[in-house]
């Protein structure tokens, strides 16, 4: 009997390998080979690191820089807005106050009672005052109270004995404050104590004491 030597040997068939499927292992194992493992050991030079993190660092500080530059501009345009706004709001305010001042001077050009003329007058500086209120614009106060230089500019002081020393006795130009801000300073003339009455450039002793 002849025997097969296919049949005679031991290795089982579904044991068996055939060289194309050991060819599709190697493949395999190439593939799942890391490339870290690959490059390892390879010297990375320093230098190159060092030129590519400067490299990032000014890209970042360019684009931060122009983040900044776009933000001012943005702002101080919005500045210039919110400033054009506020006098277009007050010049809205004002314009029937100057409406009513040309008036006056009109009338006034033709009236011949310079009473009612200083009436009116009064009448558009009322008007002036109060849209002035509307807008938080005061005046500062002067006359009569104590003088203050966070408020007063004394252009002038008087000898008087019918004020206090250090009181606003007149003023020159008003001055005025919005909100809790001065605008102007008022010019105002401050009063001060008469100095002693002299005789021949001699203090005059205003009770001479009595010699036996």
């Amino acid at each position: 009997m002849v025997i097969d030597p296919a049949e005679s040997d031991d290795t089982p068939t579904s044991s068996r390998r055939s060289p194309e499927s050991e060819e599709s292992d190697i493949d395999s194992d190439a593939r799942e080979t890391p490339v870290a493992d690959v490059l390892e050991g390879e010297p990375v030079d320093p230098l190159e690191e060092a030129r590519a993190d400067a490299q990032r660092f000014k890209d970042q500080w360019m684009r931060t820089a122009a983040d900044f530059d776009n933000f001012r501009k943005r702002a101080r345009r919005e500045v210039d807005d919110a400033r054009k706004g506020g006098r277009e709001d007050l010049l809205r305010e004002l314009l029937p106050v100057f409406d009513n001042l040309e008036r006056a001077l009109t009338s006034a050009q033709r009236a011949g009672d310079i009473k009612g003329v200083a009436e009116g007058l009064g009448m558009v500086m009322k008007q002036f005052e109060s849209t002035l209120g509307r807008v938080n614009i005061q005046k500062v106060p002067s006359v009569g109270h104590p003088f203050d230089p966070a408020m007063h500019e004394a252009i002038q002081q008087v000898e008087t004995d019918e004020h206090p020393a250090g009181q606003v006795v007149a003023e020159v130009q008003p001055g005025y404050m919005q909100g809790e801000k001065l605008v102007r300073a008022a010019m105002v003339v401050v009063a001060k104590p008469k100095a002693p009455a002299t005789d021949g450039g001699q203090k005059v002793d205003p009770e001479p004491s009595s010699r036996g």
